[in-house]
C-alpha cells in the first residue's frame, strides 16, 4: 500500500485485485488540437511489467466533470495515473479538483516550493509557485525536466500533460511505489472464420465463456474490402487456462461445422 492511503476513504480492500486506469485531461484533446500520446505509451509501460489497463477517460477542463471523476476513482481505490491540468494558468483544474473531490485544502508544499525555487529563483513569485499548492496529504513526483513536481494521493498520481515530463514520471512512480505489481504475460491464441455471421455464434461464445470463467473471450469483425465480414475469435489470460480453452473453442467449433483458420 502506498503511504497516506489509509486515509482515502472508500479505498480499496487488499484482499481486490488492483485495476489500473488513465485518466487524461484537457479540452485541447478533446478538440482535437492536441493528439493524445499517454494511451498508447502506458499501454506499453504497463505491457512490459505483463500489466493491462482496466479502463481509460478523457476529460475536459470541466471543473464539475474533474471532481466527479477524482470521486468515482477514489471510491474504487483504483490505481490512476491522471496527465495534464496541473499547471498555473486559470484553465489548470486538476489540483483544485482532487482537492474537493477528496475533501481536503489545498496547501503549498514544501517540497514542491524547493524544487520551483531551485528552479526558477526569484522567478518562481508570483505565479509559478501557485503549482507547488497540492492537496493536503500529497507526496510529491520528481520532475526530471523541469522540476515542476507532480503529487500523488494514495494511488492516484497526477502528471503533466507534456509527454518529456509525464513519461519518466510515470516509470518513477511504478519503479518507487509499485516495485512488485508485474503479472505473467498473458497468453493469447486466436482464429478467424469466415462464412458464418457473428450472430450465429452467440450461444457457442456463451457456453464457451460459461465454461471457462478464468479467460477473456473476444469477438472482433471486420468488413473485407471484397464484400462480406471476418470473425477474429481470441481467448487471452493465463498461459494454461487460456491453451485449454482456446483447443475447447476449436473443438466446439468443429462440432458446430464452423470452419476456421488458426
Amino acid at each position: 500500500m502506498v503511504a497516506g492511503m489509509e486515509w482515502l476513504p472508500g479505498c480499496r480492500d487488499e484482499s481486490q485485485r488492483l485495476q489500473i486506469g488513465l485518466l487524461i485531461i484537457g479540452d485541447e484533446i478533446l478538440s482535437g488540437r492536441r493528439a493524445d500520446k499517454h494511451f498508447a505509451h502506458a499501454v506499453d509501460v504497463l505491457g512490459r511489467r505483463g500489466l493491462e489497463l482496466a479502463w481509460a477517460r478523457y476529460v475536459g477542463d470541466d471543473a464539475g466533470l474533474l471532481v466527479q471523476s477524482f470521486r468515482d476513482i477514489r471510491a474504487t481505490g483504483e490505481l490512476c495515473f491522471a496527465f495534464g491540468g496541473i499547471g498555473a494558468t486559470p484553465d489548470d483544474r486538476t489540483r483544485q479538483a482532487i482537492a474537493e473531490a477528496l475533501g481536503v485544502p489545498l496547501v503549498r508544499h514544501p517540497g514542491a516550493v524547493a524544487e520551483i525555487e531551485s528552479r526558477f529563483v526569484e522567478a518562481a513569485y508570483p505565479n509559478r509557485i501557485r503549482m507547488a499548492e497540492l492537496p493536503e496529504g500529497a507526496s510529491i513526483i520528481p520532475n526530471p525536466v523541469s522540476r515542476i513536481p507532480g503529487f500523488s494521493l494514495g494511488d492516484i498520481h497526477c502528471l503533466p500533460g507534456f509527454p518529456e515530463m509525464a513519461w519518466p514520471m510515470l516509470e518513477w512512480v511504478l519503479e518507487t511505489h509499485y516495485p512488485e505489481l508485474s503479472a505473467a504475460q498473458a497468453a493469447q491464441y486466436a482464429l478467424t472464420i469466415r462464412g458464418t455471421p457473428e450472430s450465429e455464434l452467440v450461444p457457442l461464445l456463451e457456453r464457451m465463456q460459461s465454461a471457462h470463467p478464468k479467460v477473456r473471450l473476444s469477438s472482433l469483425p471486420s468488413y473485407l474490402p471484397e464484400g462480406g465480414f471476418e470473425i477474429e475469435l481470441a481467448v487471452r489470460g493465463e498461459e494454461e487456462a487460456a491453451g485449454q480453452a482456446f483447443e475447447a473453442l476449436k473443438a466446439a467449433l468443429t462440432d458446430q461445422s464452423v470452419a476456421f483458420e488458426a
